[in-house]
């Protein structure tokens, strides 16, 4: 299989994930499969002829010829109001992939895995989770996931539920609006909230942390000071707010 190759891919599915975000199931022929935390680049192509290429995170992971992509709206973008907002079951787009090899995570070994997401972030975290569960060590795996409010997290329900099952540690940050009856800190993540959520360092989890620029910086940053091994933790940042 060409990995670099475009592939044609065809929408199965579509699924609003918030009032800005939008989950979308593709079928690839001859996806090579993936790892769980790679992402594909999405290029579309106008009538005339001008062309678009993005990248967006896998939630999906393993041998299946079906990817899932979590894909929030950046108003001024050129591709994701698109896919966000028009995309249609039936549509055919282009994809290459599956890419990157650093901010992965495989089943194996013995440390726990600490992952931290901020807004769409979660969405290659929520494959790792979902690739826990499946391995049976959804134990050891943390999540703690930052949104500005309840109605702004992608894959609500599903991490729930995963949590409510008795397996990945699931603690939510509220930065500006909190459910009714939430009886905890309302705000940007401090360095009292994250040792209170995360494996403790002395522990030596894996720790991946995905979101906006700002958030990943202050958050990797924070993480160090709280005496985790910088080489132990792994960033992925993206430009949307």
């Amino acid at each position: 299989m060409i990995v670099g190759a475009w592939r044609p891919a065809r929408v199965t599915a579509v699924a609003a994930a918030t009032s800005t975000a939008r989950l979308l199931t593709l079928d690839v022929p001859g996806w090579p499969g993936s790892d769980a935390g790679q992402h594909v680049d999405i290029r579309l192509t106008a009538e005339d002829g001008y062309q678009a290429v993005r990248s967006y995170s896998l939630g999906s992971y393993g041998s299946s010829e079906r990817i899932e992509l979590g894909v929030d709206e950046i108003p001024d973008g050129e591709v994701s109001p698109y896919l966000v907002r028009d995309v249609r079951v039936g549509d055919e787009l282009e994809v290459k992939g599956p890419l990157g090899g650093y901010f992965v995570w495989r089943p194996g070994g013995e440390a726990p895995v600490q992952l931290i997401a901020g807004g769409s972030g979660v969405v290659p975290l929520v494959a790792m989770a979902r690739a826990a569960a499946d391995a049976s060590v959804a134990a050891s795996v943390r999540l703690l996931y930052s949104v500005r409010g309840p109605e702004d997290a992608i894959y609500r329900d599903e991490v729930e539920r995963i949590a409510r099952g008795g397996g990945v540690g699931l603690t939510w940050a509220y930065t500006r609006r909190a459910p009714e009856g939430w009886d905890g800190d309302v705000g940007r993540l401090d360095d009292g909230r994250l040792r209170s959520a995360v494996w403790e360092a002395a522990r030596e989890p894996h720790v991946f942390v995905c979101g906006p620029t700002g958030f990943v910086e202050h958050v990797a940053d924070a993480l160090v000071r709280l005496g985790h091994a910088p080489e132990r933790i792994r960033t992925e940042r993206f430009g949307g707010a």
